[in-house]
């Protein structure tokens, strides 16, 4: 399985052997780094990821302390994937700059206490007011990279 995709101009590329669940978050990063009322985000392991081309990072610190980089293409500004210092080893790919959008399958939403009214997901997702504590996430989630803590 390879999953592939990149930004608006095509300057960034990247493919994916493998994904470790992902979800819907609702945080004002994630709202403001998106341009709309959420960020959707792939988990992939890094060792599984690989990327081409110029990426650009902007550090900002989440809710919980740890640094956040979020990577784009510095020629059109599409937001590609981060990388979240309290879960190395992992990247965090932007769902919508996969080619194939339905390679993407949400495990929860977090956040919802910040959602905006009109930014609606769907409801059989498991619902987080912030973002859980790594054994009350969902049990695919976790399944994804036992290694993580939070």
């Amino acid at each position: 399985m390879t999953i592939t995709g990149g930004c608006l101009c095509g300057e960034v590329r990247y493919d994916c052997k493998e994904e470790s669940g992902g979800g819907h978050c609702h945080c004002i990063d994630c709202r403001k780094s998106s341009g709309t009322g959420h960020g959707s985000h792939m988990i992939v392991p890094e060792a599984a990821f690989e990327v081409s081309g110029n990426v650009k990072f902007f550090d900002k610190p989440a809710d919980s302390g740890n640094m956040v980089s979020r990577g784009f293409c510095p020629n059109c500004g599409s937001p590609v994937y981060s990388r979240n210092s309290g879960m190395p080893g992992m990247v965090f790919v932007r769902a919508s700059s996969l080619d194939d959008l339905e390679a993407f399958k949400p495990q929860m939403v977090v956040y919802t206490d910040r959602a905006a009214s009109w930014d609606h997901m769907d409801a059989s997702l498991p619902r987080f007011a912030a973002m859980p504590a790594f054994e009350d996430r969902p049990e695919e989630f976790r399944r994804g990279d036992q290694r993580q803590s939070g």
